[in-house]
């Protein structure tokens, strides 16, 4: 069984927290994942709460990922807006405002913990992170 406990400064206990799209399939495996690996998690809705610009740069900060990985390159709303060709022009504050416009540009699930940030669900690369 995987847990991890964070003290806040109120005293209140919390696990990782699970960034997800509830209908998406690989949110969705990566849950079934985290239930059956005994990994106590809570899970905020990325369509309902979208991460804040604050919360995103520190994420990647925490992560060691570099920026890009955490933009949803396969979805629907990065193509419409024509990103991969914008990204690279865009500044990592314009970045980090435009991921928190809409949570269907973040790259999902995410899986924050306190000595870690997870973008997008590799079965290894979690295993690796949360067993190794």
């Amino acid at each position: 069984m995987i847990t991890q406990i964070i003290v806040c400064a109120r005293g209140i206990f919390v696990n990782f927290l699970f960034v997800e799209y509830p209908k998406c399939s690989t949110c969705q495996k990566a849950k079934k994942w985290l239930d059956a690996h005994g990994v106590s998690y809570d899970s905020r809705s990325i369509v309902e709460q979208n991460p804040s610009a604050a919360e995103l740069k520190e994420w990647v900060a925490r992560s060691g990922l570099p920026l890009k990985r955490f933009f949803n390159t396969s979805g629907r709303k990065y193509q419409a807006l024509g990103l991969k060709d914008r990204l690279p022009q865009m500044s990592e504050a314009e970045q980090l405002e435009l991921l928190a416009t809409d949570g269907m540009l973040v790259k999902r699930p995410l899986l924050v913990g306190s000595g870690l940030v997870l973008a997008g669900f590799r079965e290894k690369e979690w295993e690796a992170a949360l067993e190794g």
